[in-house]
């Protein structure tokens, strides 16, 4: 396989380009629904939080559930049909705001049942990729992928602020439905031969496939050590991000402008870090580059609320340190999903997918909750300096991990007569 093979892999490119549209558009929605909530429906801090809840909520409720769907059939057209459902949903919005029915409960019930199609989505759609590629294209496929993912971070948002100010927030919402729909001629377009899904004892029940799924997970050193690290990091990752924008305005009295450039940055470093994955991976090998990638990422958050104590250069210090954190935080991103992948079965990808999401999704509200609190009991600049050194120490499942022994990217599953198989 030549350097750079993907790019004359044609199904894989009509798969990515569905994957590129979708990203775009979800961030046009993602600014167009809290302005609709804030500015049309004049919506309460409260009511706000709980939009934001109902887009996140179906992580928890139905995370598991959807490993299971997944692993039980065909991955193509689960991903066609949660990509027209959620167009569909989003042309509610519109509709009501034209007919003057538009209520917070509507946008409630459209995100929530988004919240539930995406994660259906994003489960079936990390584990149809090593359906697509070969296990030695996954790190390079992953990383084309997320790249397009952290552009629309950088793009998406301008397009959206753009589509507001032109057609009002209700319209916009439609760019983001033709992006799913665009997404779903890509994916329908893309042909792959995927393997019969594994034939289950309907007797065994959804409950007994969920613990499947755990066990892998759990069992695993490696899928194990990867689970602990991704939720340390996310659970004081929101422990930092409760608190993060009051730091910004309050104490470092940064204005809009400020605070667009900061967050900006932390789109420009995801957009960097998911270009250099493959090249960093290739030259340290995947083990130590996820180390390095989590230690970086946990060393440069203590910049931002060392920055407190040099006011003049306050704002570039933020800057290089939001920059910095995306950047190492896709270089493990990108490592992360493509050794889970090769190492897991595909008859169990779906199950191990979701737990991983459950897992990680759960520490999101509990960082969230934490973070709050301790901002209110020991001060914002001292949550956030708590808050980094947590972040620091999830290097450490990883290097107390045969994680840490990885030089290069395996290239069977778990199950394979060539790998020690597990009891499970």
């Amino acid at each position: 396989m030549v350097r750079n093979g993907l790019w004359q892999h044609r199904e894989f490119l009509k798969f990515w380009a569905g994957s590129a549209i979708s990203d775009v558009g979800s961030q046009v929605t993602a600014l167009a629904l809290p302005l609709i909530a804030a500015l049309m429906l004049g919506a309460t801090p409260w009511q706000m939080g709980l939009l934001a809840a109902s887009g996140s909520a179906p992580v928890l409720l139905v995370g598991l559930f959807a490993g299971v769907w997944v692993d039980r059939i065909r991955r193509r057209p689960v991903m066609i049909a949660t990509d027209v459902g959620r167009a569909l949903l989003l042309s509610i919005i519109p509709l009501a705001a034209v007919t003057g029915v538009l209520r917070m409960e509507i946008l409630y019930a459209v995100m929530l049942l988004m919240g539930s199609l995406t994660v259906l989505f994003d489960v079936a759609h990390m584990s149809f990729v090593p359906s697509l590629v070969s296990a030695n294209q996954l790190i390079e496929g992953t990383s084309k992928i997320q790249t397009t993912s952290a552009a629309a971070q950088v793009v998406g948002p301008s397009l959206g602020g753009a589509l507001v100010s032109l057609v009002g927030a209700p319209f916009a919402v439609v760019a983001d439905a033709l992006s799913f729909l665009g997404s779903a001629v890509f994916i329908a377009a893309t042909r792959v031969t995927e393997s019969a899904p594994e034939r289950h004892d309907e007797r065994a029940g959804v409950l007994r496939e969920i613990g499947d799924g755990l066990r892998v997970v759990f069992d695993e050193r490696i899928l194990r050590a990867l689970a602990s690290c991704s939720a340390t990091t996310i659970l004081f990752g929101h422990v930092f991000l409760a608190v993060y924008v009051l730091y910004l305005t309050r104490d470092l009295g940064l204005g809009a402008v400020g605070v667009g450039l900061v967050f900006g940055a932390g789109g420009v470093g995801s957009l960097v870090g998911s270009v250099v994955a493959e090249r960093a991976t290739r030259r340290f090998g995947p083990g130590r580059t996820m180390i390095g990638a989590q230690i970086v990422f946990g060393l440069t958050g203590l910049l931002i609320p060392l920055a407190v104590f040099v006011p003049a250069v306050a704002l570039p210090m933020v800057v290089a340190a939001e920059l910095a954190q995306w950047m190492a935080l896709l270089v493990y991103w990108v490592n992360a999903i493509s050794l889970r992948q090769a190492i897991t079965p595909d008859r169990l990808r779906g199950r191990v997918n979701a737990t991983m999401r459950f897992v990680a999704g759960g520490a999101n509200p509990i960082g969230e909750l934490i973070g709050g609190a301790l901002g209110g009991v020991i001060g914002v600049p001292q949550t956030l300096v708590a808050a980094s050194f947590g972040m620091l120490l999830s290097f450490l499942w990883l290097v107390l991990s045969p994680v840490r022994r990885l030089h290069a990217m395996p290239t069977e599953p778990l199950d394979s007569p060539a790998r020690i198989s597990s009891s499970y």
